[in-house]
């Protein structure tokens, strides 16, 4: 029995993604049924897709890209928390208060307002910015959470990925975090090496520990 738990949504054309930006095509160019001797396809997508790193060229001038980032903080030990009754609002110091020792490099917060990723919904939780530099305190370097992004949807000024660039700590947005008991765990979750990417979709797992 594997103690690998997937925390990637499906990437297909029903995958939904931010108003204006690009979904996910795939365009099959050779096939057997065709009588072609392979399987041959290729793909036009936004790079903030399902499962995906920001990296801090995405939202802070100077940022680094994402095929700079450092490839230590996408696996590791990881300590997923739940926060409940956050539709509509920012999770707060106060909803993982206690949940979070020193010393935690990563962290993922599961809020279950984004249900179903083929589904928009603009009320997703978002971070409230002062509890980027709490965790940032306590030494994460890492935050993975179950939303399209760290910030409302509807926000222009995006003032919580601002605080996660000033705080140097990075970002996984998108994940699927439905059923995973809180508790600590090892999180791999690689991005693409995109020479002078904004992100990268991930193949994001669990293993537990």
């Amino acid at each position: 029995m594997s103690n690998l738990i997937d925390i990637s949504p499906v990437i297909s054309g029903r995958i939904a993604v931010f108003p204006m930006d690009t979904p996910f095509e795939r365009e099959v160019i050779l096939g057997f049924d065709r009588g072609n001797h392979l399987t041959l396809s290729r793909v036009r997508t936004t790079v903030h897709l399902g499962s995906h790193a920001d990296a801090p060229i995405h939202y802070g001038e100077g940022g680094r890209t994402i095929d700079r980032q450092p490839l230590d903080l996408y696996v590791g030990p990881a300590r997923l928390v739940r926060v409940e009754g956050a539709r509509g609002r920012a999770v707060t110091v106060e909803d993982v208060a206690g949940k979070v020792p020193f010393g935690t490099e990563r962290v993922l917060i599961a809020t279950g307002t984004y249900p179903d990723p083929e589904r928009w919904n603009d009320d997703f939780a978002s971070i409230d910015p002062a509890l980027v530099g709490w965790l940032a305190t306590r030494g994460v370097r890492l935050v993975a959470i179950d939303t399209p992004s760290v910030d409302q949807a509807t926000s222009k000024d995006l003032p919580s990925h601002h605080a996660f660039f000033e705080h140097d700590v990075s970002i996984i947005e998108g994940v699927r975090l439905e059923g995973v008991p809180e508790g600590e765990y090892e999180l791999i979750a690689l991005p693409l090496r995109i020479e002078g990417g904004d992100g990268s979709p991930l193949r994001a797992v669990l293993r537990t520990r």
